[in-house]
């Protein structure tokens, strides 16, 4: 940590949360998401081992998509003012999806970077706006609702 900047503390959610109330923007039935989470000190490079693996695997990460109602999904690398390492991850998910199914291979590897990796919970950003042309809004309702696409 940088000695020169205040520690950015983590305040994850508790396990049992919720969620978010949705804003009117995003169509019911569908959950807006922004997390973040702290890594692990000195797994920064661990870290970019993760998600080279899920980049290198993507194929297989996009078939876990329909049973996970995830609309899409992006994961992004920030570095804080005290040198911190935090990961977001950004989705858009169908009510009714099933997360992680660690019976998956590209799962089981997904969750098992996620526990050496980075700090246990996530901290959740409040949603207030989503903005999506029509066209796309009705493919990722029908894709949020049934995991597959529009006929």
């Amino acid at each position: 940590m940088n000695e020169q900047q205040p520690y950015v503390p983590f305040r994850p959610v508790p396990r049992d949360f919720p969620g978010h109330m949705m804003p009117a923007s995003v169509p019911s039935g569908l959950q807006l998401q922004l997390s973040r989470s702290r890594i692990v000190e000195g797994m920064e490079e661990e870290f970019d081992q993760w998600m080279t693996m899920l980049n290198s695997r993507y194929d297989e990460c996009v078939e876990t998509l329909p049973a996970e109602r995830a609309v899409f999904e992006a994961s992004f690398r920030h570095e804080e003012a005290d040198g911190s390492t935090w990961i977001y991850h950004l989705s858009l998910m169908g009510e009714d999806g099933s997360g992680l199914d660690e019976s998956n291979p590209v799962d089981a590897a997904h969750a098992d970077y996620n526990q050496r990796v980075k700090e246990r919970g996530w901290e959740e950003l409040i949603p207030k706006f989503m903005l999506t042309p029509a066209h796309l809004r009705d493919a990722m309702v029908h894709w949020g609702r049934t995991g597959t696409e529009p006929s």
